[in-house]
């Protein structure tokens, strides 16, 4: 099984975690999981520490913001930057990259040049729903599901 995930070190072919890279990338299958688990352990990590300094909504968004986005980045290990960066400008998940990403910087302003407190957690808030979508972009028909609930949900005719 292993084999076939990260393919043989003579066969240069494709495998599960990106094609040949044509030299570009010098890290190896089994380099590429540690870089993954690594990303995403530090970026958990880190959005885990910042409930430590909820108090202090400043420090919460970079700690919280920087786990985000090196969980998010953490998947360019396995896919390599060009093929994630493809991904993530595909025609049906394009809008919720963009969304995404002025988020995260929405919320980095709020937290160092415009320093309020109460900005801080709505663009976190807003933040974290962004990342949602953005996730259940990655899973078929996700979003039409959650979609419908919530419009199933918040439905006010009786």
């Amino acid at each position: 099984m292993w084999k076939s995930l990260v393919g043989d070190d003579e066969e240069q072919g494709e495998s599960l975690l990106g094609e040949d890279s044509g030299g570009l990338c010098s890290l190896s299958p089994t380099q590429r999981i540690y870089g993954f688990a690594a990303c995403l352990i530090a970026g958990l990590a880190c959005m885990l520490l910042s409930m430590i300094v909820f108090a202090k909504p400043i420090k919460f968004a970079l700690l919280f913001t920087f786990g985000n986005v090196l969980a998010v980045g953490s998947t360019a290990f396995l896919l390599g930057p060009a093929q994630q960066l493809g991904m993530m400008l595909d025609n049906a998940r394009v809008f919720a990259t963009a969304i995404y990403i002025g988020c995260v910087v929405i919320a980095l302003i709020c937290a160092l040049w415009i320093h309020d407190k109460l900005l801080t957690i709505i663009a976190i808030i807003i933040e974290i729903g962004a990342l949602i979508w953005y996730s259940l972009s990655y899973i078929p028909f996700a979003r039409r599901m959650v979609s419908e609930l919530m419009i199933r949900l918040c439905d006010t005719e009786l």
